[in-house]
């Protein structure tokens, strides 16, 4: 914020108080760096990585028995199997008529059995026929049990059935399939379905072509079935938008995603499986789960397991609603105990695509868990596709039933979001929403529910997550479009004894309030300061949350003048902020006890600054930023208790030890000095200051001493102050500073000097250590490119001239170089560069009309006044 105040150009003001263009453009980013009043700026709070992957940090406040393990066993008996058994449909009512079981002749050796519609002997005798010789390679051996029962038995059945279909995986089947060992589509060009050595090329060709669908819904009931694979009398009987066709590349007849709903006049029936579901079940998914069975070669298993998830999304048998959904998850469960990431990773995909539940649900989770927690697997899990199978978790699970289950599901992503591959997948695929979303539905569950408490684990690891995805600007962009900061703050507030939560959100805020767009809409959230408050109160000590906390509020308080009173305004925020100051001050001055005490044994102060001081560093920053709003400002001069603190920090520290925080103590100093209050403490203390700012003003460090100088600048006002500079002799070190070459040294050495000029007994101070001459000089260096600096040069000249005799008396043998100085830099066309762009150009203009203009016209107007000779001099462009 930069003050200003119109003065008459013959009365001595001091230097800070300028006119600024009203409506700021780009280019007064010059002026910004000389602003009496500054803001300040610094880094942001270091978070270093966990060395390993955890579902809670090390840092977590939460004692191991009162938290989820990250480390766990998980074997084959985690799975519940009784958990596998597909959604039952509505109960069909009775038929007329009973179906009756197809027996098969001995030498087949089949346990397959149909149901089997009255229909005509001979065309079911053939079609028996023709099915038993394709399937009689597939079922010798008791391969697999797969018998056919009644619809109002076929759960009960299932269950029954299982062991023997699992015993009866072990057994070998040489002649098969040609496609046990290389898994491709059913209709390829390059491959044969080998069912029988004695079925027909035609009966072949028929099959791939669909006949072997329309025999088996023949079997039915010799009812006729159409290319599109529904019953030719189903056009009659049902509209066409009751029957849903699935959309699958295979030419295998197609039904109603391999289930059929059949709507009647009286009751809602369905048939429990289709036939082309038994076939597909028989050629493509038994071999391949026979060789899971038998395969011990990890290669091999996860070869087999990438052809079974094909085959399943293939014939549409992924989800809740496969008929032997149940017999296929037992083999992958055995499967866990298999000591293979790798393996395990292609299981938890297809055990998670069957929309598994309850136990299951919660196992499989812990698997991929287990699986992401190494970070060697990170390569394996970008070449899959796990992390959409958890998304769809998270997306689809309850949140009070599967609670746990999301728990590990989303600790597994967080440790996906540690890799940058993974991360950026997560924002194309929607992660950030998803995870909003899921926050909003944990925000509702209130304080007294039974679920409170555990959720407050699971969103541990959401916020991990989102502070990671806040690394990415698409991210920050979702986040902002999707009101993160408000929902962040509901559940800061909501989980304020959870320190786990806290810190990680903070976490979040301390990224993105480092960006403007984002900063305007968490300074939005009203509630935001009183919880900070609220935090920085609890948890005092807690060093990793109190400084970013005030990291935060030093990002919301640098550009928005709202949020600063909005922050001061808050009951007890100064309070808070002196507290902090004080405690961390003695933990500071602890240290630094200890580092000086055990200097003689080798014992070296670190070079960046200590946890205490680094959040000195930032709450004096709060500080500063603060005392740019005028009413807040003013009454902060006035809080004694701060003032002190903040002359205590110059006391008792060395910009060559500290820089970062003397320079913004001194900053800070130097704000408030700029208000002149009844009650200002930097006005009762400024000998004291004065003092003090001395040995920062002799230092080496150049940003020091320029801050040291912006002080005096302020304090020179006081008539004290400025005989304490002629009495230390200040003044000439000012003079010396001159010769800086640096426009923002210069600028604030020349402020001290206006200053002095005030007072008619100093001014002939200038013309020692050639004070004029350098004044001249820097108008020569710095005038066209600075109009601020060249009108506070002649503002210095013009107090210095008030009682001018002769020019050449007053201004020695640097008259006519002044004379010649002022009269190019007050010619429009030479002073002012038009090849700039517009918006400098105007700014430039805007300044030398208002500022510079009036002040060198009257300078030069009394030069000429009180020159007796004026020399014809050639004026050059500058």
């Amino acid at each position: 914020m930069q003050a200003s105040k119109n003065k008459n150009t013959d009365k001595a003001e001091p230097f800070y108080r300028l006119s600024v263009p009203k409506q700021k453009t780009s280019s007064e980013i010059i002026n910004e760096a000389r602003n009496v009043l500054r803001t300040l700026r610094t880094r942001r709070p270091f978070t270093p990585r966990e060395d390993q992957r955890k579902l809670f940090g090390s840092g977590s406040t939460q004692a191991p028995q009162n938290r989820p393990p990250s480390v766990f066993s998980l074997h084959a008996s985690s799975f519940d199997l009784g958990e596998s058994r597909p959604v039952s449909g509505v109960r069909l009512s009775p038929l007329d008529h009973k179906p009756v079981l197809v027996t098969f002749t001995k030498d087949e050796d089949s346990s397959i059995s149909l149901p089997k519609p009255p229909a005509d002997a001979a065309e079911v005798r053939k079609v028996s026929s023709a099915r038993a010789r394709l399937f009689r390679r597939t079922s010798q051996g008791n391969f697999l049990s797969a018998k056919m029962v009644s619809p109002d038995q076929n759960e009960e059945k299932l269950d029954s059935e299982e062991p023997a279909m699992m015993s009866n995986l072990c057994r070998s089947n040489d002649n098969c399939l040609a496609e046990q060992r290389s898994y491709t589509p059913f209709n390829g060009e390059n491959r044969q379905l080998i069912c029988n050595e004695h079925i027909s090329r035609s009966e072949r060709e028929d099959f791939l072509k669909g006949t072997a669908g329309k025999f088996l819904f023949q079997l039915r009931g010799e009812r006729s079935v159409n290319s599109d694979g529904r019953f030719a009398d189903e056009e009659q009987q049902f509209p066409c938008d009751q029957i849903k066709k699935p959309g699958r590349s295979s030419s295998w007849p197609r039904s109603t995603g391999w289930k059929r709903r059949v709507t009647g006049l009286e009751d809602e029936t369905r048939i429990n499986e289709s036939e082309e579901e038994e076939i597909f079940w028989h050629i493509k998914i038994l071999p391949i789960l026979h060789e899971l069975e038998k395969e011990e070669n990890i290669e091999n298993l996860c070869l087999a397991c990438t052809k079974l998830y094909q085959a399943l999304n293939e014939g549409n048998m992924l989800g809740k609603r496969f008929k032997r959904r149940s017999v296929l998850l037992k083999t992958l469960y055995k499967l866990v105990d298999v000591d293979s990431d790798p393996l395990c990773l292609k299981l938890a995909k297809i055990i998670l695509a069957m929309k598994v539940d309850g136990k299951n649900l919660l196992s499989v989770c812990k698997l991929a868990f287990k699986i992401c927690r190494n970070e060697k697997n990170d390569y394996i899990i970008q070449n899959d596709r796990l992390l959409d199978c958890l998304l769809e978790v998270l997306r689809t699970e309850d949140l009070q039933k599967s609670n746990e289950a999301l728990l590990y599901c989303m600790g597994a992503i967080k440790f996906m979001s540690g890799n940058a591959v993974l991360l950026n997948e997560m924002v194309n695929k929607g992660a950030v929403e998803m995870l909003l979303q899921l926050m909003k539905q944990i925000n509702n569950i209130k304080e007294n529910d039974t679920y409170f408490s555990n959720l407050g684990h699971l969103l541990v690891q959401l916020t991990a997550t989102l502070r990671n995805l806040a690394d990415l600007p698409p991210a920050r962009s979702q986040l902002i479009c999707n009101g993160a900061a408000s929902e962040l703050c509901v559940a800061l507030e909501q989980r304020m004894n959870a320190k786990d939560v806290c810190t990680y959100i903070v976490r979040i805020f301390s990224k993105l309030s480092s960006y403007n767009d984002f900063c305007a809409a968490l300074a939005d959230c009203s509630r935001c300061y009183i919880l900070f408050l609220a935090l920085l109160n609890k948890h005092q000590k807690q060093q990793d949350l109190v400084i970013r906390i005030i990291f935060i509020l030093g990002n919301l308080t640098a550009k928005n003048n709202q949020a600063r009173e909005q922050f001061f305004k808050e009951k007890g925020s100064v309070d808070t902020l002196i507290s902090l100051f004080q405690t961390y001050r003695e933990l500071d001055l602890n240290a630094q006890k200890w580092y000086h005490e055990r200097e003689g044994e080798g014992k070296k102060r670190p070079k960046h600054p200590s946890e205490a001081e680094d959040v000195l560093i930032k709450l004096i920053r709060v500080l500063a930023n603060l005392s740019i709003h005028p009413g807040v400002g003013a009454a902060l001069a006035a809080a004694h208790r701060v003032v002190e603190l903040l002359v205590t920090v110059l006391e008792y520290k060395s910009v060559d030890d500290s820089e970062e925080l003397v320079i913004s103590a001194a900053t800070a100093i130097n704000n408030l000095s700029y208000y002149k209050v009844k009650s200002s403490a930097v006005q009762d203390k400024k000998l004291h200051i004065a003092e003090i700012l001395l040995k920062l003003l002799m230092s080496n460090n150049m940003d020091g001493v320029v801050e040291a100088v912006r002080v005096f600048g302020n304090l020179s006002q006081y008539h004290e102050i400025c005989d304490f500079i002629i009495q230390k002799k200040i003044y000439k070190f000012m003079i010396a500073l001159l010769d800086a070459k640096n426009q923002d040294v210069c600028f604030s050495a020349c402020g001290v000097l206006l200053n002095l000029t005030v007072d008619k007994n100093k001014r002939a101070l200038l013309m020692e250590e050639g004070g004029i001459g350098k004044l001249v000089d820097c108008l020569r260096d710095f005038g066209p490119a600075d109009w601020q600096l060249a009108c506070l040069i002649c503002k210095t000249l013009w107090n210095y001239s008030e009682n001018i005799t002769s020019a050449a008396s007053c201004f020695g043998e640097d008259t006519d170089t002044l004379l010649v100085l002022l009269t190019s830099l007050l010619d429009e066309e030479l002073a002012l560069d038009y090849s700039l762009d517009r918006d400098l150009r105007d700014y430039n203009k805007l300044y030398w009309e208002r500022e510079f203009k009036p002040v060198a016209e009257k300078l030069l107007d009394r030069i000429q006044s009180h020159h007796s000779f004026l020399p014809t001099v050639t004026i050059t462009p500058f």
